[in-house]
């Protein structure tokens, strides 16, 4: 889309915008649009109504006068003499003199008669005779009006438009009322001559008043309309004022400054609110504070046993290793005791030098050894290291490697960390079917996937699976060994490299867990090298270099 057409769209997107944003907006925007709706309605059946009740006044005014002159110049030319047939305007002109308007008369108008007979004098064969306002008869009579005059006894009226005689002058809205007039027959003629006789009344001083209430009645319109909008503003502002600031108070409660509280004033609706989440902040304060202490306590507690236990696990070790040594001159069941306790003491290092890795990252003191590394080599490594893990569980370990290098600047011993702790999780939990790592790359990052055919991940399951000490089965973990902090020292590291560690399983079908590192420790990277969906067995083949596929199983050596 261009930038000439996306232009016109930017105020609707601002203003949809505000709209899904503020509830002011909302009331003021609705109140807005409804009360303009209502002036609108309303202005228009007024002005209807104005307009109707202006022009049945005057209509029923010009009928009554027309009506009027009508029978008054009818009667005068019955009660006329004998008329010339050669010279009718000698007794029209006169008649439409007197019923012409008197200089002093409040309401304009003016007078035309149409005849079809042969006149002299001011008059011609079907000529017209004026009086009154000066315009242009011809131009102003409708002709169907004059046909239906002409043609039919009565009284017929038409609104039309007046023509003024100066063609500068413009023209103006009139009320045509037509009727027939007949002069009575001379001596020798049977049948009299019959005019058209016309009242022209113009209309432009009630169309300038309606056009005055049309502009009163739009300004009162607008006016209604701000102040609706106003008042709306100001009431919902009212409320809208504290809602604002207790999202924001909120928002820094939620960024740690649990100090802050709402100023309450008065003892309305909104001060209630107010107290209620002032009392849910000190409360949350308090608990807050209280999980922070026994945090605080349990990590202390944990580095300071982490580190007690270092000097007599030493000891014991090297009391360990002398009688696993001479286990060949004990009786079985020492011989037996024996290697239980070195088997024992292997699993107590192991979660002892977790605890004290956990502890360094508690403290903020791990730091990484950076160095380029080969990701595919790691996973040789690890592969190797899991084998007899592997066949002691029933499952094959098979790598899908690319056949180019997947350096990344790493910490060589945090990343064979990582990658053991996934490959030895899914070994745990792949219910001795097989279990896949794959690497892929980009410009960016590197990625690799571990993914198992085993028990799966519940929802929700996802995101726990990185706390420390978790399971998904505890019975299950206890009967296969563990610390429960394999994940969780996986996670930190991931996140010391500035990559990121996901998982994605489901019941039945297995896991996924998916590691991305940055070509640089630190950098960025957009979209990951691998998916963490699997979307079948061939969905490797997308990123486009040359794979080799190995088995790591000791079952196949």
């Amino acid at each position: 889309m261009s930038a000439h057409a996306v232009a016109p769209l930017a105020p609707l997107r601002s203003l949809l915008h505000l709209w899904r944003r503020s509830i002011q907006a909302r009331v003021v925007i609705g109140t807005l649009t409804l009360s303009t709706v209502l002036a609108l309605l309303a202005g228009w059946v007024m002005l209807r109504q104005i307009t109707d009740g202006v022009l049945d006044s005057k209509r029923e005014a010009a009928l009554s006068q027309a009506a009027a002159g009508f029978a008054a110049a009818q009667s005068r030319l019955d009660s006329a003499p004998d008329i010339d047939p050669l010279d009718v305007g000698a007794v029209l002109n006169p008649l439409l003199d007197l019923l012409a308007p008197r200089s002093e008369a409040v309401d304009d108008y003016g007078i035309v008669a149409l005849g079809p007979a042969s006149l002299t004098g001011s008059a011609a064969e079907g000529g017209l005779l004026e009086a009154g306002l000066q315009f242009d008869a011809e131009a102003s009579i409708p002709q169907d009006l004059l046909e239906k005059v002409r043609s039919t006894e009565g009284s017929w009226r038409a609104y039309t438009s007046l023509h003024p005689a100066n063609p500068d002058l413009p023209t103006q809205p009139a009320l045509v009322v037509g009727s027939q007039i007949r002069v009575p027959p001379s001596v020798d003629q049977t049948t009299g001559r019959t005019y058209a006789l016309f009242y022209m009344f113009p209309l432009q001083e009630q169309r300038d008043t309606l056009s005055v209430v049309r502009s009163a009645l739009i300004t009162t319109g607008a006016v209604l309309v701000l102040l609706l909008g106003t008042i709306a503003w100001l009431v919902t502002r009212q409320v809208v004022t504290p809602v604002r600031l207790a999202r924001s108070i909120a928002e820094r409660l939620a960024s740690g400054r649990l100090e802050e509280r709402m100023h309450v004033r008065g003892e309305d609706d909104i001060a209630r609110l107010g107290l209620s989440f002032n009392q849910m902040a000190s409360s949350l304060q308090s608990q807050i504070r209280q999980l922070e202490e026994l945090s605080r306590l349990q990590r202390r507690f944990v580095a300071d046993v982490s580190h007690e236990l270092r000097t007599p696990l030493t000891t014991v070790r090297m009391a360990a290793d002398v009688l696993h040594d001479a286990r060949q001159n004990f009786d079985a069941a020492t011989a037996r005791s024996a290697e239980l306790l070195q088997a024992e003491l292997d699993r107590f290092e192991l979660l002892l030098s977790d605890l004290l890795e956990i502890s360094r990252f508690d403290a903020g003191a791990a730091h990484l050894d950076l160095g380029d590394v080969d990701v595919r080599e790691v996973v040789s490594r690890v592969i190797e290291a899991s084998s007899a893990l592997a066949a002691d569980r029933g499952s094959e370990l098979t790598a899908i490697l690319p056949a180019t290098p997947c350096s990344v600047e790493a910490d060589a011993r945090r990343l064979d960390r990582i990658l053991r702790n996934l490959v030895v999780n899914a070994i745990n939990y792949g219910e001795g079917r097989g279990v896949e790592i794959q690497v892929a790359s980009t410009v960016e990052a590197v990625a690799v996937t571990v993914r198992d055919n085993g028990v799966g991940l519940k929802p929700g399951e996802a995101t726990m699976v990185f706390n420390r000490f978790w399971r998904a089965d505890p019975a299950r973990a206890r009967s296969r060994g563990g610390t429960g902090l394999g994940l969780s020292i996986a996670i930190e590291d991931t996140s010391l490299h500035g990559g990121k560690l996901e998982a994605w399983g489901r019941p039945g079908v297995g896991s996924v867990f998916r590691v991305v590192l940055p070509r640089r420790a630190g950098g960025e990277w957009g979209q990951p090298p691998l998916p963490l969906k699997p979307l079948g067995v061939d969905n490797v083949a997308a990123v486009g270099a040359p794979y080799a596929r190995f088995s790591g199983s000791s079952r196949a050596r």
